[in-house]
């Protein structure tokens, strides 16, 4: 701009010879020159700063899709990287037909540790199923067993309460099931025969930690939302180690029986964790608690943070044995 201003300057000195009135001409011509480069040279500006908006455009669309694209992919590989396999297994105990659910993950081709999974009082219901399913997505292969015979499920908690009596009452029934369950599997050919552990709810809980305090041998056990006056009380037979998680304000287990619990386990040396997770009532695990809660009038309820904090417990508790 400064040269285009000097150059006409030097044109009015050379062909007009300092004449007043030309020299006015001449400067409303250089002025309307001005104006219009100036006014070419914002039209120029604006017309690469669109430019440069629509290239910055079409870079960054095609980065999106292909982001998401990405995104998708990863998504499906985890999809294709977990693939259960359950089988509905039928054995016996006490010349009783049992009926059991095996998963695994299909894709570890090594050994790996076996969970047996006790069911709450109602029986052999989705909620087991749902957790050994958990438990093979985390790469063992779980066995949700059947305590009462023949798949039976309670329709009241009358029957509940009858079923699970029969099996706390008699302990060697208790065993005889229990242990026909951990053959079942022992003997699957994607698990490690010595790296064995069980997990129970409620009475599935009382069940695992009364079959630890017999010496079976297990790597561990974990109760959930599980009474703690046992038909058979910790003593030198134990080898688990044993976690147990309830909640705080669960009616159902009283604070005495609790007391004792701890005192017998300390008394025996025992390898334990007990957790009370304050605001849990019975069965804080079980996303069909509410439901079931309502329909008996009992005070059942799901606990989330209770749930996934107890979850993180267990995963911590195998770890460190397997």
């Amino acid at each position: 701009m400064a040269s285009f201003i000097w150059l006409h300057g030097y044109l009015f000195i050379i062909f007009f010879k300092g004449n007043y009135g030309d020299f006015v001409w001449y400067a409303g011509i250089i002025g309307q020159e001005c104006r219009n480069y100036m006014t070419k040279y914002r039209l120029m500006k604006k017309s690469l700063l669109n430019i440069s908006l629509v290239l910055s455009v079409l870079m960054i669309v095609p980065a999106c899709q292909q982001q998401q694209q990405n995104n998708q992919t990863e998504t499906e590989n985890v999809m294709e990287e977990i693939s259960l396999i359950a089988d509905e297994v039928v054995y016996s105990a006490d010349s009783v037909e049992l009926k059991g659910y095996l998963v695994y993950e299909e894709h570890q081709m090594e050994r790996r540790p076996g969970i047996i999974v006790v069911h709450e009082w109602w029986g052999h219901n989705q909620y087991a199923r749902d957790r050994a399913d958990r438990l093979a997505e985390l790469g063992y292969t779980a066995f949700a067993l059947d305590m009462y015979g023949d798949g039976v499920l309670a329709e009241h908690p009358d029957d509940a309460g009858k079923f699970a009596g029969m099996i706390m009452s008699n302990v060697d029934l208790g065993m005889a099931r229990f242990d026909a369950a951990v053959e079942q599997l022992r003997s699957h050919p994607t698990v490690d025969p010595d790296r064995i552990a069980a997990i129970g709810y409620c009475f599935g809980g009382s069940v695992v930690l009364s079959m630890a305090n017999t010496g079976r041998d297990l790597d561990a056990v974990a109760a959930f939302h599980s009474g703690v006056q046992l038909p058979v009380m910790p003593g030198e037979d134990l080898k688990a180690k044993v976690l147990v998680c309830n909640g705080a304000d669960d009616p159902f287990i009283s604070p005495e029986s609790v007391t004792t619990f701890k005192e017998t386990m300390d008394a025996v040396g025992a390898d334990y964790k007990y957790i009370s997770y304050e605001g849990a009532v019975h069965s804080f695990t079980s996303p069909y608690a509410d439901e079931v809660g309502e329909k008996f009038d009992m005070p059942l309820k799901y606990n989330r943070e209770a749930d996934e904090a107890s979850w993180e417990e267990l995963q911590a508790l195998l770890d460190s044995v397997f």
